[in-house]
């Protein structure tokens, strides 16, 4: 007997007859003789539902009364998928994030898993049930309810598989898989029978929508080995789990974009020790996430820094600068460019092989494509271009790298 752990999203369990298609998938894996733990989102379009319900009094409602209001559609959909299981025959019950023992820190709306107490989960587990976890909600020390923000039940998902030592996790969704890039643009795009948690993590990071980092990275730290795979069908998907030595031998694993992307440059800043403390810090604080960070001298000696944000942080940006700019010099000036996309290839076979950064400039160059910013790690070489150009740029990659061909 395994122990199983389901997530579905959204799409999933978007109508009753979905629903009900759920409750057949969970009850199969049961009569073949495993224990089975679902995690499930709100049914799709509930939450902007919620969101938009919410703004009816004001722009900007509270961030603990949204926790509060959005924690409620993740648990209108562990009621129905447990009423689904019981008309199946399926004894089973459905848990909150409370309930599941998920403890968390940080802001509200922003939460972050800090420990998991399965007690309640895995006594009825022994009792021979089902479970129906609250995917993307658990509780503060002070027991308030805490949401945990963008791909939060995929985060749940792979938690309660640590905690409660599971087998394996399943990320059902609505792709069968991983591809080397979205099918959607790249229409010869390949699925990946298996990658490793930091090729995973790395695409996540820069724009792949089939996972989000933070799970990956969880998983990563307790060695959960999980599967994304379609809830529609029975076909196998991608295995993400540690690497192992033959998977140096595919160079490039998957090609990434991200979309709504801007640059901001700072020019005018002294060169001294503490200037760039002090703008980072002040963005830190302001709860930014930036990406691609560079800094140069320019020919007058002063300091110049660039970095990429989403562009729907540009606003809070230039308002978190503008103090601290004022503060470190009046010739500092800020200049701001939207419509900018990032393209990132990734794998870990860069570790050993040479030429990639080539060859896939040299394809972007046959294309007629333009490079920005360009920022590299170990296993990845992102750079920025054109929103305009983007999809472009992310089939001139992938048919550079043969991404559509299965290694041999």
């Amino acid at each position: 007997m395994a122990l199983i752990v389901q997530k579905y999203g959204g799409t999933s369990v978007g109508t009753i007859d979905r629903i009900r298609n759920v409750a057949a998938r969970i009850k199969r894996t049961r009569d073949e003789g495993n224990q089975v733990v679902a995690v499930v989102s709100a049914m799709s379009g509930i939450t902007d539902k919620l969101i938009g319900m919410a703004k009816e009094f004001g722009d900007t409602p509270r961030e603990r009364e949204m926790d509060v209001l959005l924690a409620t559609g993740e648990q209108q959909s562990i009621a129905l998928v447990t009423l689904a299981l019981h008309e199946a025959g399926v004894e089973a019950v459905s848990v909150t994030g409370r309930q599941a023992g998920i403890l968390t820190t940080g802001s509200h709306t922003r939460g972050r898993i800090e420990d998991i107490r399965p007690d309640f989960m895995c006594r009825s587990l022994e009792e021979g049930k089902s479970l129906v976890v609250a995917g993307f909600q658990g509780v503060t020390p002070e027991g308030m309810i805490h949401t945990l923000g963008r791909g939060g039940s995929d985060l749940t998902a792979i938690a309660v598989a640590a905690a409660v030592k599971a087998d394996v996790c399943q990320i059902l969704t609505d792709v069968d898989g991983v591809y080397t890039c979205d099918p959607r643009i790249v229409p010869n795009a390949r699925k990946l029978p298996e990658i490793s948690y930091d090729e995973m993590l790395e695409l996540a990071s820069s724009g792949a929508k089939v996972m989000q980092s933070r799970s990956v990275e969880f998983a990563k730290k307790y060695g959960v080995v999980f599967e994304v795979r379609s809830s529609l069908n029975d076909n196998p998907g991608t295995l993400v789990l540690e690497e192992h030595p033959a998977m140096e031998n595919v160079v490039i694993r998957g090609v990434s974009i991200e979309r709504s992307q801007a640059r901001v440059t700072i020019t005018g800043i002294p060169d001294e020790p503490g200037m760039s403390g002090k703008i980072l810090g002040a963005l830190g604080d302001a709860e930014i996430n930036l990406d691609m960070i560079l800094s140069n001298i320019a020919h007058d000696g002063m300091a110049r820094h660039s970095f990429t944000m989403h562009t729907n942080d540009l606003g809070k940006a230039q308002a978190a600068l503008k103090p601290v700019l004022a503060e470190i010099s009046p010739l500092a000036k800020v200049e701001t460019e939207a419509g900018i996309a990032k393209l990132s290839c990734v794998g870990i076979g860069m570790r050993s092989h040479s030429g990639v950064a080539a060859t896939m400039f040299k394809a972007l160059g046959a294309a007629g494509i333009n490079i920005g910013m360009i920022s590299t790690s170990e296993i990845k070489i992102a750079v920025t271009v054109e929103e305009t150009r983007i999809e472009d740029a992310a089939r001139a990659v992938h048919d550079a790298f043969h991404l559509d061909q299965a290694p041999a």
